[in-house]
């Protein structure tokens, strides 16, 4: 390995370098292969990073954040990946629903998430699949009672945004709840094969109580809604979708996966001998693969930033997203993954076997790379068919 350093040298570069969790990349990378493991990220990690900038990016000046621009957290997420795929996970998981949150909740908690923000304190949005939580009014509160799966960064977040009923209504409701409440509790639940330290847990709410006031309607294909001029929100970035920015972003990771595979890769090999004693580096499939590789990770690198850029003049510019660049945006994302996806089948092939018993970090980054292409915001499934609903000239059905 060529140590923790990666150039990433990509041809045309469209990216930039990290410029706040740069100081914590080692500590980070230290801690992956434990991380794995063990299934939870370092507690000093957890709390280094709580110390960082990093946590604000995504919130603006009106709530004590940075208001970093798309490409600059995309730059931070993309260093953090290959050192660690769960802690880069965890990180983006917060940035991408505090977002959502503070388009969600709007100017009339402006108070509330800039202390959040100020504090540095992490969210997640625990309301996977067999989430099933219900609010009773009781005096000036709402109890919430039930179950959220899919916890992403749960174990390590101070907040939770909560999708509820009250009272048997059919419409959902939104609440910020603190995970410090007595009567939460969060159990370790994820056993998957990748991204094994993602602490993607189930919440449970079990009579919590939330002032009424910090309740809000969780309207169906809210995207519409906010992207119209009455409503009120915080700043015109909160117009933008949380869904896509979180699949160009997942897009940026994955670059930097593949980014990091094959620049260890290319080092490692110049070294190697193979059966008969041919040098590693003299043969013609290597140079084929190694080549085929480049190109589909430069090409990944360059739709997804493209994506963001434009995002970025718009939220600049103050001009209302459409539905069309929703899906410029998501289909710029998940099509960067899946060349990434592509590579890395590549590089796994030009390893072989003898690569793969080296030890290098190859193998516990392509197990947590399989996770990106299976994340239902940029599913291939669920995007494409909509992109196809909208080439026809019919209506998206995204729900979100």
């Amino acid at each position: 390995m060529p140590g923790d350093d990666y150039s990433f040298s990509t041809v045309g570069r469209v990216h930039g370098e990290a410029k706040y969790i740069t100081p914590l990349l080692g500590d980070i990378a230290a801690q992956a292969a434990l991380a794995d493991r063990t299934r939870s990220i370092s507690a000093g990690v957890i709390a280094a990073i709580k110390k960082n900038d990093i946590m604000r990016l995504s919130a603006t000046q009106q709530i004590s954040g940075l208001g970093e621009s798309i490409v600059a957290i995309a730059n931070e997420l993309r260093a953090i990946a290959p050192r660690c795929g769960s802690t880069a996970w965890c990180l983006w998981n917060h940035l991408c629903v505090f977002h959502y949150f503070a388009g969600l909740l709007g100017p009339a908690h402006t108070a509330l998430l800039a202390e959040l923000v100020s504090k540095r304190e992490w969210v997640c949005l625990p309301a996977g699949a067999a989430s099933q939580v219900s609010g009773v009014d009781e005096g000036d509160n709402t109890i919430l009672s039930g179950v959220a799966t899919f916890g992403s960064g749960g174990r390590y977040a101070e907040w939770a945004g909560v999708a509820f009923v009250r009272d048997g209504n059919k419409t959902p409701e939104f609440a910020l709840v603190d995970l410090r409440h007595r009567k939460v509790r969060i159990r370790e639940t994820w056993d998957g094969s990748a991204l094994r330290a993602s602490a993607t847990d189930h919440v449970y709410y079990e009579g919590v109580e939330v002032p009424r006031e910090r309740v809000v309607p969780m309207l169906p294909k809210y995207r519409a809604l906010f992207r119209r001029r009455d409503y009120p929100v915080i700043h015109d970035r909160y117009r933008e979708d949380w869904v896509a920015l979180s699949v160009m972003w997942l897009g940026a990771m994955a670059t930097g996966v593949a980014e990091a595979s094959l620049e260890d890769t290319a080092h490692n090999i110049r070294e190697r001998i193979a059966i008969l004693g041919t040098k590693m580096i003299e043969k013609v499939t290597i140079h084929v693969n190694l080549g085929r590789a480049r190109a589909l990770i430069n090409a990944a690198t360059d739709t997804v930033y493209a994506a963001m850029a434009e995002t970025d003049a718009r939220i600049a510019a103050g001009v209302v997203p459409t539905e069309g660049d929703y899906f410029r945006q998501t289909a710029g994302g998940m099509q960067a993954v899946l060349l990434c996806d592509e590579a890395m089948k590549l590089i796994l092939r030009i390893l072989g076997g003898n690569g793969l018993r080296e030890g290098t970090d190859f193998e516990r980054r392509y197990r947590d790379f399989q996770a990106m292409p299976l994340h239902i915001n940029g599913h291939i499934d669920r995007i494409t068919e909509q992109l196809g609903r909208i080439s026809l000239g019919l209506d998206s059905q995204n729900p979100f």
